[in-house]
């Protein structure tokens, strides 16, 4: 009986400390590169990302093509956010736009496509 109650508290306290450890962070730092070549590329990159809900900030940077990101992991995660940035034209590390919403970009925006 003794042995029983052992076995179940120390499945209780296992169970709590894999739970703890998957709590995700609400102000996570996240990076990857998202293809394009203006300003007003950077614009629908940011508003693409930001209209995702838990992202609180934004901010693509045009000479390397990366974004930074600071996320609620408790919110979203990061190929939710790559899917709208590729919805909105632009190719992600894991996601490429389609070939419509690529074509609906103006003319500077529409990068060289690998």
């Amino acid at each position: 009986m003794m042995k029983n109650i052992l076995v179940v508290l120390l499945l209780t306290f296992v169970g709590f400390t894999v739970q703890a450890q998957e709590m995700k962070n609400k102000n996570a730092k996240v990076e990857f590169h998202v293809s394009g070549n203006c300003e007003m590329c950077k614009k629908r990159i940011e508003k693409a990302a930001l209209g995702v809900s838990g992202v609180k900030s934004a901010d693509w940077h045009m000479d390397c093509g990366t974004l930074y990101l600071i996320v609620n992991e408790q919110k979203t995660d990061v190929p939710t956010i790559q899917k709208a940035i590729a919805k909105a034209g632009h190719d992600t590390d894991e996601f490429k736009a389609l070939k419509e919403d690529y074509d609906k970009l103006h003319t500077c925006c529409q990068y060289e496509r690998k």
